[in-house]
């Protein structure tokens, strides 16, 4: 059987060696926000055992005691699993690195961010939690409900090989959407360029803030675009737009990055102002160290707010 496209070993083997696994995105966050007066996640009923001197009364199953006259108390399990959707940005823009200075084959912010979405969700279908999956554009193109059903894993890799970048984005109607669709509170995590305006950012992620899900913004960029190496005339054409520019681009490389930070702080406004965890990610960079980089920092962050 072949290897899946996006399923790159050395990035799975690299952050499932790390001690915290991928459940530390959201350790303590649900937990800690939820209002059941049990421990844990979730809770599920399990089994009834005689009540004891000291146990809790409000555990204290009633309706067995009027048929039977006999206090029972209601044992329940943890329902650990977790569930994530993620979010893959599937515009044209992300096509950008798809082909290397040669001309020849190379990874485009697309695959960087697809083997991103696969190492994540086989880490979790791992741990037996549940993953979806959701391609768009403009609008929502394959949406893969969460699962963690073992099949699950494969339909997933299948649609991200299927997908060819296309369009512009514009995640207003898609996340308002989104959010109505994703019902039960669980992990958000998007990979994109975020190519759109700030402000129509930061409102759409909120659609899933107020519906209390934890958020994470994988904001993908090409190394050319982050250092902007161009140095002989250079023709620019826009992968969404209908637009070129033939130019001599180092008059234009010092006006570009100011324009380039300005862009990346107000994506960072944008996303702190929300509550949402904002990751850079540079596809020269290996993935796996920038995975397994931001996981072992949730790590850190959970454990010292445990501690506090």
């Amino acid at each position: 059987m072949p290897t899946p496209k996006y399923l790159d070993s050395k990035t799975v083997d690299r952050i499932k060696r790390l001690d915290v696994r991928a459940r530390a995105i959201v350790e303590g966050f649900i937990n800690g926000q939820h209002r059941s007066p049990y421990h844990g996640f979730a809770v599920e009923f399990a089994t009834h055992r005689e009540y004891t001197p000291g146990d809790d009364i409000r555990h204290i199953d009633w309706k067995v005691w009027s048929k039977t006259d006999r206090l029972y108390i209601k044992e329940y399990e943890e329902e650990t699993n977790l569930k994530c959707t993620i979010l893959l940005d599937a515009s044209k823009s992300m096509r950008y690195g798809e082909k290397g200075p040669d001309g020849q084959p190379a990874t485009s912010k697309f695959d960087y961010a697809a083997t991103g979405a696969a190492s994540l969700a086989y880490l979790l279908q791992q741990q037996q939690d549940a993953v979806g999956l959701v391609t768009f554009k403009n609008r929502i193109d394959k949406n893969l409900p969460a699962s963690s059903h073992p099949n699950h894993l494969r339909l997933l890799l299948h649609e991200l090989e299927q997908t060819v970048p296309d369009e512009q984005t514009d995640v207003s109607t898609v996340f308002a959407e989104l959010a109505r669709q994703i019902r039960r509170r669980g992990i958000v995590v998007l990979f994109s360029d975020l190519f759109l305006d700030s402000r129509a950012l930061g409102e759409a992620l909120k659609q899933f803030r107020l519906r209390r899900h934890e958020v994470i913004v994988f904001h993908v960029m090409h190394d050319d675009e982050l250092t902007f190496p161009f140095q002989d005339n250079t023709l620019f054409r826009g992968l969404e737009m209908a637009v070129q520019l033939h130019t001599e681009p180092r008059a234009l490389r010092r006006g570009y990055l100011d324009a380039v930070a300005r862009f990346q702080e107000e994506v960072r406004k944008a996303c702190a102002t929300t509550g949402v965890d904002y990751v850079l990610m540079n596809t020269k960079d290996p993935l796996d160290a920038v995975l397994g980089s931001y996981l072992t920092f949730r790590h850190k962050v959970r454990r010292s707010a445990r501690h506090a």
